[in-house]
């Protein structure tokens, strides 16, 4: 897929307020400094598309940018970890889960993790939601550029080994990614490429 266009749309803390256009939409989404802005600045290949911070937690609203006018990637903020109070942290949760049960625009989630670290609980119990909701979502592991060749696979399936042994029965597609280095780039657009292809084609159909 070549990115003819990617621009932002709007920011909003409210499911019903998200674009009304029918068009496939993809979240991106993982635990609080995983890399995620990093990653859709890489992915769109413009610099500061979304917005990059060293403060974990910077990304509190449901931010929507369509790309090639004809899909949208929505940037959604961290789990896990933000540096808000309780209450304001319960908010945005809430309208996160309120997100991937109400919006039918929702083709794919992106669920993100650093491949340096083992296997994290809150990883784990997100994506265990995510398979008791139906879901649909695939693995971008982030950071690979920060390991040794021979380790990124060797972590990569350690992670797919904990799914598998816990609820998992077949284990979810998954890609590997650098932002430092466009790893994995062609292979997440190829991914979102074929999908849309699908529903369009199921569009026409109908």
């Amino acid at each position: 897929m070549k990115i003819k266009s990617a621009s932002f749309v709007i920011s909003n803390s409210n499911v019903k307020s998200c674009p009304s256009e029918p068009l496939p939409e993809y979240a991106f989404i993982g635990r609080s400094n995983v890399g995620k802005s990093s990653l859709i600045n890489m992915l769109m290949q413009r610099k500061s598309l979304a917005k990059t911070s060293g403060r974990p937690g910077k990304t509190q609203l449901i931010n929507h940018f369509k790309v090639n006018e004809n899909w949208f990637l929505v940037d959604l903020p961290g789990y896990g970890y933000a540096r808000v109070s309780k209450k304001e942290k319960k908010t945005f949760q809430k309208y996160i889960t309120d997100y991937f049960k109400e919006r039918i625009q929702l083709v794919c989630a992106f669920v993100l993790v650093d491949i340096r670290h083992e296997p994290q609980k809150v990883d784990l119990e997100f994506l265990e939601w995510m398979g008791e909701n139906q879901i649909p979502f695939a693995l971008i592991f982030t950071k690979a550029d920060k390991l040794k060749p021979q380790v990124i696979q060797k972590q990569a399936d350690n992670y797919i080994n904990a799914l598998l042994e816990g609820i998992w029965e077949d284990a979810p597609q998954y890609f590997i990614t650098s932002s430092a280095n466009n790893l994995g780039r062609e292979d997440v657009l190829e991914f979102i490429d074929g999908i849309n292809d699908d529903f369009y084609k199921a569009t026409a159909s109908k």
